[in-house]
């Protein structure tokens, strides 16, 4: 069964491909007043329509969301939090930097997190951020250094936790040590309540010889963006450093889509967001890959580039693709979210899965 995740808004919503227009969860400025605005004060938070986006991912039939990172935008420990408190089934990935704490610390709170979700915790890490979000958080790493702590901070988070409980002793660790370049531990090591979980599953991503070996060396999955000359080389790439590691790393892809009844009726969407950031010039088609494939997401406000536009069956066709390509998990994404997330369970993931995600006679009889 291929996973479906769905990547959360960090800065507001809306219909609008342009960000001062998304008005949706408190970002973009006022929304416009009309005859049924409720204009009485606290009635719905900013927060609040987030968790409807998230709500409408489990009853959407999506297994989880991805809390992203951005400097700028909501902390995503804090959508993480709220989306397992908020949710029953989903899978929640938090994307961070490495730098934002110590990998202990990054463990004990993801083992509350465990221990109130059920196990539903994932990890990302944000590798490939700019020089100037790195020294605006302090952070002087550089280069293929951040894979070579991102590889500390993972060995050491491994090294506190313990799958199995164990005993509380005081202030006593489980005696785990380490010296690294960028960690020391002494005594390390999780104790009763904290002990006796799965460790979160460990999605990491990039393109970069760095990137892949830390996949290999670390990663449950990792996680391409497409480019026009496509993934396999890459999935392939991954495959071998593995291999050589001794592990199973699993592929995933994140792609923006925009689906709807026809192919022209997604074409006319994706022109009227292209004419809202570009008025003049060539239309959205100039960027069309013929494919199904579309390289023009990033104007829109996306975090990947080249996504899929067409009608459901169409995009449910490219998606099975990519399943028979080595790629089994897949971060969709689309604005605005709620409307896009139920077009995705209602239209689209039963024809990209059927064997996952459609019934059998015997299940819908029992």
């Amino acid at each position: 069964m291929t996973e479906f995740l769905w990547r959360l808004p960090s800065r507001g919503d809306g219909r609008h491909a342009r960000r001062d227009r998304r008005n949706r969860g408190g970002f973009g400025g006022p929304a416009p007043v009309t005859p049924v605005t409720d204009l009485r004060p606290g009635r719905f938070g900013p927060f609040d329509d987030l968790a409807q986006i998230i709500d409408a991912a489990e009853l959407a039939g999506l297994d989880g969301v991805l809390a992203p990172y951005d400097p700028h935008g909501e902390e995503s420990w804090i959508v993480a939090g709220g989306a397992l408190r908020g949710t029953r089934y989903s899978r929640v990935v938090v994307e961070f930097q490495p730098a934002f704490g110590t990998p202990v610390y990054a463990a004990k709170m993801s083992a509350t997190l465990q221990r109130i979700s059920g196990g539903r915790l994932a990890w990302q890490l944000a590798m490939d951020t700019d020089t100037e979000d790195a020294r605006a958080r302090g952070d002087r790493v550089t280069g293929d250094d951040r894979y070579a702590r991102a590889a500390e901070f993972l060995t050491v988070a491994r090294g506190v936790w313990n799958d199995a409980p164990v005993p509380s002793a005081g202030f006593a660790g489980t005696g785990f040590h380490y010296e690294g370049t960028y960690y020391d531990v002494i005594d390390g090591g999780f104790r009763g309540i904290l002990s006796g979980l799965p460790f979160p599953a460990v999605y990491l991503s990039g393109d970069s010889a760095a990137a892949l070996e830390l996949s290999a060396q670390h990663g449950d999955v990792h996680v391409f963006t497409e480019t026009a000359a496509g993934v396999d080389t890459a999935i392939a790439a991954l495959r071998e450093r593995a291999t050589a590691a001794g592990r199973a790393v699993r592929a995933g892809l994140e792609l923006p889509v925009v689906a709807r009844e026809t192919e022209d009726e997604a074409w006319a969407r994706v022109e009227r967001q292209w004419r809202e950031v570009r008025p003049d010039g060539t239309g959205a088609r100039q960027h069309d890959l013929g494919d199904g494939r579309w390289a023009g997401f990033a104007e829109l406000g996306y975090a990947a580039n080249i996504g899929l536009v067409g009608s459901y069956e169409q995009v449910a066709h490219r998606l099975s693709s990519y399943v028979t390509a080595g790629v089994d998990s897949v971060v969709l994404s689309g604005h605005p979210h709620i409307e896009e997330l139920h077009r995705a369970g209602e239209h689209l993931l039963f024809l990209a899965d059927p064997a996952g995600r459609t019934l059998t006679a015997q299940e819908a009889t029992a």
